[in-house]
């Protein structure tokens, strides 16, 4: 059993640490292509003008959007929300994950706006710093996707988690505060820096899961539901 338990944690580890590494270097390689000016079929321009034509009356939700992904909000209250969370959930090693995640995506973003400097949209509705590849906001929000279904692999956390992500992508183009490929990037490397974090953790993660199913398990058999 205990042979088993480790090479399914070595397993993990490794498929989290090489997609993790694969999705980063795909992001960045995306943001140098953008940074050297490459046109791409010009799909950001065409976005940021049809975005603006079918989707006024949602604006307000990207506002909203725009509050929920960004700043003080999502950089400091979501994480250290969730993480206390995730400790009164008795997943300690969960919770330093969650915020050690949020904290490399966020400074990888950071990093990235400055070296490669692209400008945002001209018609920008909110106000943000200068860099507009890659998205913060959408690299935030799936680095949290990830990090959740990792820590709970449900189908409906993966669904909610995507349409989060989905959401937050496309109300950064509703009010013109970043292209389409910025999103898209965002993204990319979000996702990327959630699984090289979680590859950091795969042991105490893993062995965090195996407890809760089991408790679940007690529980369940305690109170006769079928299992």
């Amino acid at each position: 059993m205990t042979t088993r338990t480790t090479d399914l944690e070595i397993t993990h580890g490794l498929r989290w640490l090489v997609g993790g590494l694969a999705l980063l270097v795909v992001g960045f390689t995306f943001g140098l292509f953008l940074a050297l000016d490459a046109d791409l079929l010009d799909i950001d321009a065409w976005w940021n003008t049809l975005v603006g034509t079918f989707s006024q009356g949602i604006r307000p939700l990207s506002f909203l959007m725009d509050f929920l992904g960004g700043g003080w909000f999502a950089t400091y209250l979501v994480p250290l929300t969730v993480a206390l969370l995730l400790v009164l959930a008795r997943r300690p090693w969960s919770a330093l994950m969650f915020l050690v995640a949020t904290a490399v995506s966020a400074g990888i973003v950071q990093v990235l706006k400055t070296a490669f400097g692209r400008a945002r949209p001209e018609d920008m509705l909110v106000i943000s710093d200068h860099g507009s590849f890659p998205s913060g906001h959408t690299a935030n929000a799936a680095t949290m996707a990830v990090l959740l279904v990792i820590v709970f692999p449900r189908v409906w956390v993966f669904v909610a988690g995507l349409a989060w992500t989905l959401l937050m992508g496309f109300s950064r183009t509703q009010v013109h505060a970043h292209w389409f490929s910025d999103t898209v990037g965002g993204a990319i490397l979000g996702a990327g820096a959630a699984l090289v974090v979680a590859a950091a953790f795969t042991i105490p993660i893993l062995k965090e899961r195996e407890r809760a199913a089991a408790r679940t398990r007690s529980f369940l058999s305690a109170n006769g539901a079928p299992r």
